[in-house]
């Protein structure tokens, strides 16, 4: 769905750029998903599960093209 968003700023920012951005975008989403975790009290092996889950439907979206 949202693959051909990703492609064009792909290829507006370069590879380079682009990997860097969403690295960082990745990262956060991750911090973001262990503080809800650590704030409601789920454990690490139900956090990393979640991460997964968000992997998943990262691909699925296309956010991953």
């Amino acid at each position: 769905m949202f693959a051909p968003i990703v492609i064009l700023v792909r290829q507006q920012l370069g590879k380079a750029k682009f990997n860097q951005v969403r690295g960082k975008a990745i990262a956060l989403h991750c911090q973001t998903i262990t503080n809800f975790c650590n704030w409601v009290g789920i454990d690490a092996k139900k956090r990393q599960n979640l991460i997964r889950l968000a992997k998943s439907n990262g691909k699925t979206l296309g956010l991953l093209a």
